[in-house]
């Protein structure tokens, strides 16, 4: 009798022996190095194929019993695909729990503000993670023409119908999903702005305002100004001035811009050059943030007609209600410069 009970005694020992043992290898820490380590889990790919290779690699200490938990417990037929990031100190039965939540690893996309759209084509034709699905065999600058309306957007024209931002995204996500992302955004940026218009606003259509707020943009990397730049642009276009700015004529010159702005430049006629034409330019010629789109809907209240940089590091400018007072304070923006050249 006994010697029976003893045998049962060993017997029902050595199963919850073997199953804390079993626990314990999955428990402990993945072989990983201290920077950790990437898996790529394809669609399709079984259980058994993932432990395998998990195994071989040498990162699961227990493949067979890793997989026969997956199947035991069920999780096996909800591991998702994608790409992990396996760390130090994660065990199998962590891993196990990302692969079932789909907890993928999350690359980034920044997109600066001021960028213009062909810009931001180009980061995203140049990063690796991203599922390429736009024409390869068009240039960035032509495939923005009709960008909006290749996407669905309200505009044809795909300037300045993104907002600059940093996006998260998994492995092979694709180009447009990250464009309709970040043009979601925009267009949830401009209402919010375009609810805040003074009443007596003089641009007329969130468009017209999109495309104001760009040339903001373009103009001042400070907050502060902004405001400022504004009121001076709907001052002249209230009076029927034109803007004369040169990032609308940098921007029409596209590809063909070197850096340097020439007078010839300034004098040759086109839609986007604001010196030989009234009004706004027929679209955005950047991408433009928050702060510039906000600018647009509360200006700063002035009689300042100009502005000119300083010409030091600050990014400042100097703003002038008369065209005697902005003529000296560029004459003293050329002299800073001059200055500093024969330095």
């Amino acid at each position: 009798m006994r010697r029976w009970l003893i045998s049962s005694a060993v017997l029902l020992v050595l199963p919850i022996a073997l199953v804390l043992g079993v626990y314990r290898s999955l428990s402990a820490p993945l072989n990983v190095p201290v920077e950790g380590q990437v898996i790529i889990v394809a669609p399709g790919t079984s259980m058994i194929r993932l432990a395998a290779t998990l195994g071989a690699d040498n990162i699961v200490a227990a493949p067979t019993a890793w997989e026969w938990y997956a199947r035991i417990s069920g999780k096996a037929a909800e591991i998702q695909a994608g790409e992990y990031s396996l760390t130090e100190g994660m065990s199998a039965l962590e891993l196990l729990e990302n692969l079932c939540d789909g907890r993928v690893k999350l690359h980034s996309l920044t997109v600066l503000e001021g960028w213009t759209t062909a810009e931001l084509l180009l980061a995203l034709r140049g990063n690796e993670y991203i599922r390429q699905t736009l024409p390869a065999a068009v240039s960035a600058w032509e495939l923005v023409n009709d960008l909006g309306e290749r996407l669905g957007l309200p505009y044809a024209h795909g300037e300045g119908l993104f907002y600059p931002d940093t996006y998260m995204f998994s492995r092979g996500t694709s180009d447009v999903a990250l464009l309709q992302q970040a043009a979601d955004r925009q267009f949830a940026e401009l209402a919010d702005a375009w609810q805040q218009r003074a009443p007596d606003a003089l641009i007329a259509t969130p468009y017209d305002f999109l495309i104001l707020a760009s040339i903001i943009e373009r103009e001042t990397a400070l907050d502060s100004e902004r405001p400022l730049i504004a009121g001076v642009f709907l001052r002249r276009l209230e009076r029927r001035m034109r803007l004369q700015t040169d990032p609308t004529v940098i921007y029409g010159l596209g590809e063909a811009f070197n850096g340097n702005l020439t007078r010839q430049d300034l004098q040759a006629d086109m839609p986007y050059n604001t010196y030989t034409r009234s009004g706004l330019p027929p679209t955005p010629i950047a991408l433009p943030a928050r702060a510039s789109l906000q600018a647009v809907a509360l200006p700063t209240k002035s009689n300042t007609l100009y502005f000119v940089a300083v010409g030091d590091d600050s990014g400042r400018h100097v703003f002038s209600e008369t065209l005697e007072a902005h003529n000296k304070a560029v004459a003293a923006y050329l002299k800073r410069l001059r200055l500093r050249s024969e330095q």
